[in-house]
């Protein structure tokens, strides 16, 4: 964390004197539970960065992590909280620290990014008069009414953003919420750190020689952390019966300390005598070069995708994917175009898809690559994503009689 630019609570940024409301841009302020790695944290600093641009103040509350000093970078101000506890005692007391910080630092909206920070900043919201908005990341468990009421809170904005069409039919149908306060904003893809004009081959092959991958071998990757509904074991079991000797198959993705179910996949592959042709690789840092070096990308989830940014990703870089049938995957694969869209937990429709995205030719490959590029640039990209949220921002801003 990059303590020199954090605040506590108790300090005050010396931008904080500023004027009437009308006489100033706005501020806004998201809350969320840690900035260490993940959708909802790149999501974070995007929009932090668009509102900087864009004229506003962008402040961000959570426990902290390694991508402060990103945030930083763009502009915006953190402050330090421990809002990643699910208790209930010190999601009340966190209650006083943001109404504290929003009356002091002038904040307009309030903006929750996860459900145990958005029940404080719900409150503090309320407390202050000031505008509350939510985004729905995932269907999240919702199996009993207990769950249903903390999930609730999601709900509870003046505008409840979902990160795709299927978050925002859960979000109506689950939790009754009117369309006419839903907005679907999808997912952004960094479209120049996902250039593949930008990726150098120098990267590419230090990856491969990492991983010490056969040169001249083509090579399909599942992307995606070491968690069962992932589908590492369709993955494996779609290899075996796909029988296609000559090609290296990567999952690729930290088992987050699930050191069991990485033994059992492990195993799973040698119980089948394919240790030389499947790996399982840790996190990758370099996920551009990661996509550059494969040949076929896929996703196998057997559970929805909210989003899906793995198959986003690798087309937005022109690489052929293969997702589950359901989720995210829906909106961002073109079943035929810039993909295949296979039946979730079916080893073997995944394994008729990979067979058909290995033996496209050289000039179906191209089609797909210029497809799968021009589809995310249109509808996927980071800059529509922060455009379409500070619209919603906007929009709420007007209804309450603020103009910026």
């Amino acid at each position: 964390m990059d303590n020199e630019s954090d605040h506590t609570i108790e300090e005050a940024a010396p931008e904080s004197k500023t004027g009437a409301a009308e006489a100033r841009p706005p501020t806004v302020l998201q809350v969320l539970p840690a900035l260490i790695t993940g959708g909802v944290e790149r999501g974070t600093v995007d929009i932090a960065e668009a509102i900087v641009q864009a004229g506003g103040r962008a402040l961000v509350v959570s426990e902290g992590g390694p991508m402060v000093g990103e945030l930083n970078r763009a502009g915006a101000e953190h402050f330090v909280l421990p809002l990643a506890t699910k208790n209930p005692f010190a999601i009340y007391k966190n209650i006083a620290h943001l109404s504290e910080l929003i009356t002091r630092e002038q904040v307009d909206i309030v903006h929750a990014r996860s459900r145990a920070p958005a029940w404080s900043a719900w409150h503090a919201a309320k407390r202050t008069g000031r505008a509350f908005i939510t985004t729905f990341h995932g269907t999240y468990g919702h199996t009993s009414a207990a769950k249903r009421w903390y999930n609730s809170i999601m709900t509870r904005g003046e505008r409840v953003i979902a990160i795709s069409d299927f978050i925002g039919g859960h979000v109506h149908q689950v939790y009754g919420v009117s369309a006419a306060r839903i907005r679907v904003v999808h997912r952004g893809i960094d479209m120049i750190r996902f250039d593949a004009a930008n990726i150098n081959s120098e990267r590419v092959i230090h990856l491969a020689e990492a991983w010490r991958l056969p040169d001249g071998q083509p090579v399909v990757m599942l992307p995606g952390r070491l968690t069962r509904w992932k589908g590492q074991s369709v993955f494996i079991e779609a290899v075996k019966r796909l029988n296609r000797p000559g090609v290296q198959f990567l999952m690729v993705g930290s088992d987050q300390g699930r050191y069991d179910y990485r033994r059992e996949l492990e195993q799973h592959i040698e119980a089948e005598g394919m240790t030389g042709m499947i790996h399982v690789i840790d996190h990758c840092d370099d996920m551009p070069a990661a996509y550059m070096l494969t040949d076929v990308v896929v996703s196998a989830s057997t559970e929805p995708e909210a989003f899906g940014r793995v198959v986003a990703e690798a087309q937005a870089l022109g690489r052929p994917v293969i997702a589950t049938d359901h989720g995210g995957a829906r909106e961002t694969v073109i079943d035929g175009e810039t993909g295949w869209l296979t039946k979730p937990g079916d080893a073997d429709s995944l394994a008729r898809a990979m067979a058909l995205a290995l033996d496209q030719s050289d000039e179906d490959r191209q089609a797909f690559a210029e497809r799968s590029v021009a589809h995310i640039r249109k509808n996927f990209s980071k800059d529509r994503m922060c455009a379409e949220t500070l619209e919603v921002y906007e929009e709420v801003l007007s209804e309450r009689g603020r103009t910026q």
